[in-house]
């Protein structure tokens, strides 16, 4: 698969060792950059059930849905669903780019 949205300079030096070392929480850093990936980057949205996070990652369902989690409450994401049984989808989010880059 070809890489849609190289990921801002942010993401790499900032982010990763936030969510990595700080937070402990290298999961999160593994989802959020698959649903940038995903996504195209910041701004859009992108379809993506666990099941499937969980095999694009390589990490099991439980820990995409904390990762999830936690990405929410960070707001570096936001997750809606049509139904609750319809797959979410989640909005990826920049909030270091200020309010154009959200």
């Amino acid at each position: 698969m070809a890489r849609k949205a190289p990921p801002d300079d942010y993401v790499v030096e900032t982010l990763l060792p936030d969510l990595v070392g700080h937070d402990r929480a290298p999961s999160a850093f593994l989802v959020f950059l698959k649903l940038w990936h995903m996504s195209g980057g910041p701004g859009r949205s992108v379809p993506a059930s666990l099941s499937t996070l969980a095999v694009e990652t390589g990490l099991s369902k439980s820990s995409v849905q904390a990762a999830l989690r936690h990405l929410r409450r960070r707001s570096y994401i936001s997750s809606r669903r049509a139904s609750p049984t319809a797959v979410p989808v989640h909005a990826v989010h920049a909030p270091w780019r200020g309010r154009s880059g959200n």
